[in-house]
């Protein structure tokens, strides 16, 4: 699993059916990683995280390992998370009940992160980024050379 990395945006549009296309420069790697299976769940900021499968069950392995004082972020996380397969198209079906909780209706937006996507209501991202863009930079990254 090591020596992988999703990165980038991308501009999309959930269908009528609540489907979304997976970019063709993730599928090869996500087929390969992952045969097409994906798990989606809720991100505590808004958005919803999809995770190749084994990269899942490894978050939720460990996850569900944490002390019974972390239930309420276990029910969060694992509680909300729907197992899914990319059709045939490469669409990506997302349950109502996640759209829903990240807002989501039509523009979104998807973004590589590393081992797994975030995707975002394209307006809720945009209001994300532009608080992020004026809040001070923390300093896990202050002497980060770009």
């Amino acid at each position: 699993m090591a020596g992988f990395s999703f990165q980038g945006a991308a501009a999309l549009s959930l269908d009528g059916k609540g489907r979304v296309a997976m970019p063709a420069r993730h599928r090869d790697l996500l087929m390969t990683l992952a045969s097409g299976q994906l798990t989606v769940t809720k991100h505590p900021e808004g958005c919803l995280m999809i995770f190749p499968r084994p990269v899942w069950e490894t978050f939720r392995d460990r996850l569900a390992a944490t002390p019974m004082s972390a239930d309420g972020w276990k029910r969060f996380f694992i509680g909300n998370a729907m197992d899914v397969e990319l059709d045939g198209s490469s669409r990506l079906l997302i349950s109502p009940e996640l759209r829903a909780a990240a807002g989501l209706t039509k523009e979104v937006v998807l973004l590589g992160m590393g081992s797994r996507f975030e995707l975002w209501d394209a307006e809720r991202y945009a209001a994300h980024e532009a608080k992020v863009m004026q809040s001070a930079m923390p300093d896990a990254l202050k002497d980060f050379s770009f």
